[in-house]
């Protein structure tokens, strides 16, 4: 088994973190959360020579799911995830769009597959949990890599904060029950990559992000 690997694109005017999670060997690997500017992300794919097998989708947001129809179609691989309570959030993405004022092309999200606590997705030999994490959005999902000790946790968590609970479908207690109850016992030495800005390790959030304490 080759070494996991992460390649960050900042996309979209909300500078959303899509992530290319892939091995290091021989270069298969997935897209996670492409939000928009779908040609970074195709250049990404290019330039590092990754084959991405499938788009995972953390949650129904428009600056994580908007070209994710886009890049399926360019690349012939299939969508998968977040939550199937993320359903409504993917069906309304072109009109979060006019809400945000987004001119860049964007449409409505059909996963080939909606993912259930307790499933796995892997590419290679690089096998991921899912956890279902609502607070967020009503579907969102966490990719957990057990091997590696490390976790895609979207917008669950930040370093030094937690995702915003007032858009819709937001649950401020939700949120905080799923780090706490589903995250955070993973361990402290779990790195972790997040949908905006830098990532972290959870320890340092158990001891420092003031949601927490």
């Amino acid at each position: 088994m080759g070494q996991l690997n992460a390649s960050i694109v900042p996309v979209t005017p909300f500078q959303q973190n899509c992530t290319i999670l892939f091995d290091m060997d021989d270069r298969q690997g997935v897209v996670v959360d492409p939000g928009g500017d779908i040609d970074k992300v195709l250049a990404a794919l290019e330039d590092n020579a990754i084959t991405p097998g499938a788009i995972w989708i953390t949650h129904g947001h428009i600056d994580h799911a908007g070209g994710a129809m886009e890049l399926k179609e360019a690349l012939g691989i299939e969508i998968i995830g977040p939550h199937a309570a993320d359903r409504p959030l993917l069906a309304n993405l072109e009109t979060q769009a006019k809400r945000y004022g987004i001119t860049d092309p964007v449409r409505n999200c059909v996963p080939d597959r909606f993912l259930a606590e307790g499933e796995t997705v892997s590419f290679g030999s690089h096998v991921f949990e899912v956890l279902h994490c609502p607070g967020h959005a009503p579907g969102h999902v966490v990719y957990y890599n057990r091997a590696a000790k490390f976790a895609h946790v979207g917008d669950v968590l930040f370093r030094g904060s937690v995702g915003r609970t007032d858009l819709p479908g937001g649950d401020h207690t939700a949120l905080i029950a799923s780090i706490k109850e589903k995250l955070l016992p993973l361990g402290d030495d779990i790195g972790f990559i997040c949908g905006h800005g830098p990532g972290g390790r959870f320890g340092e959030e158990r001891r420092s992000n003031p949601f927490l304490i």
